[in-house]
């Protein structure tokens, strides 16, 4: 009882912390990706914080995995650095003895993994993918954002605005405005010092100049045309959404099993593989966290990281091999973690060997 109580504490402890900076550092990667293509116009600036939580869902699993196993690992590998674990051996306590604390800390979380990724991440990605056909589907001049050039969606209009004065779309006056349009193989430039967005009552909309100048002309001819307005009117072209396709990664987990195709039971594969990585990970640190008080303490820890990076890359390369046709799905769903299994038996009996003969020694 005291083992367990002392262990578990820790475990939580760290656990907290290693989430917390490995949340923050996937939140800030990220946003610096969604900010770049908000800034290059490839996407509106207020779907920024809703992609951002889709995203941060989806990849929950994977985090929290990373999390268990960090934590355990970095737990019993302090233990060792303090002399710690000597005390428990020389109590008669032995290696196999941490198991139990281990999976009372990490079941409940690879509980709340098998969640995510059976439903929720699948959730996020569909959501994802149906908030951003929304968001490309608007009209031209609502997808403007002021200092960028916009190109409409059927790439014959580029607009520029300096600056918007208003917050709602539809009453927001605009100023400084610039529009190149391409009619009947001549090109039309447009410049504005203001303008606005007019609705009639059939539902048009319509882009409204104030006092402007229109170039007309056909490239390479030095001959065009300078004709002055008071008032110019363009018609607001609204895209249509095309439907979102369902993919494999978007489709629910019990749709993935009904329709067993090759792409979908590669898909299933990986979603129940996340939440057994995550067990076979955190029995794994139990002997990785050795460390010898007079080695590097970073050895153990860049063999356990090489350890989960060779785990999740072959997973990935079963799930492909699954999809391919390569792999039968009923060998691909075990046979990866029956290895990891083999491998961490294997590790417990070296380490306990180890312990047993240095007994013997003293």
């Amino acid at each position: 009882m005291i083992l367990q109580r002392s262990v578990a504490r820790e475990f939580a402890s760290v656990a907290v912390a290693v989430f917390v900076a490995l949340f923050a550092i996937l939140l800030t990667t990220q946003l610096i990706r969604l900010l770049g293509q908000a800034a290059g116009g490839e996407l509106a600036s207020e779907a920024v914080v809703a992609l951002l939580g889709f995203g941060a869902l989806n990849y929950l699993p994977i985090l929290l995995s990373l999390t268990v196993f960090v934590a355990v690992l970095l737990t019993l590998s302090r233990c060792y650095r303090d002399s710690e674990m000597i005390v428990w051996f020389t109590s008669g306590v032995p290696l196999t003895a941490f198991i139990g604390p281990v999976l009372r800390f990490a079941l409940p979380i690879v509980v709340v993994i098998a969640l995510l990724s059976l439903f929720l991440s699948p959730w996020a990605l569909g959501k994802s993918a149906e908030y951003k056909n929304r968001v490309e589907s608007r009209d031209d001049v609502s997808q403007v954002s002021p200092g960028a050039f916009r190109e409409s969606a059927g790439a014959d209009r580029v607009l520029f605005v300096e600056g918007v004065d208003g917050v709602a779309s539809t009453a927001a006056r605009v100023r400084n405005v610039f529009v190149s349009s391409m009619q009947h193989g001549r090109l039309g430039v447009m410049v504005a010092s203001q303008g606005h967005v007019e609705t009639m009552g059939n539902g048009d909309r319509f882009v409204v100049l104030e006092n402007g100048r229109r170039y007309e002309g056909e490239p390479g001819k030095p001959e065009y045309r300078i004709t002055e307005f008071k008032r110019y009117a363009v018609r607001i072209e609204t895209a249509e959404g095309e439907k979102v396709q369902d993919t494999p990664k978007t489709l629910p987990s019990w749709e993935l099993a009904r329709k067993p195709t090759l792409p979908n039971l590669g898909e299933l594969l990986w979603r129940l593989g996340l939440p057994l990585a995550a067990l076979n990970l955190a029995l794994l640190a139990i002997p990785l966290s050795f460390v010898s008080p007079r080695a590097g303490r970073t050895n153990n820890l860049v063999l356990a990281i090489l350890t989960y990076l060779t785990y999740n890359n072959v997973l990935s390369v079963s799930q492909a091999w699954v999809s391919q046709g390569r792999l039968p799905f009923h060998i691909g769903i075990w046979a990866v973690h029956l290895a990891m299994f083999v491998l961490l038996v294997a590790l417990f009996y070296r380490r306990i060997l180890v312990v047993s003969w240095r007994r013997v020694r003293s």
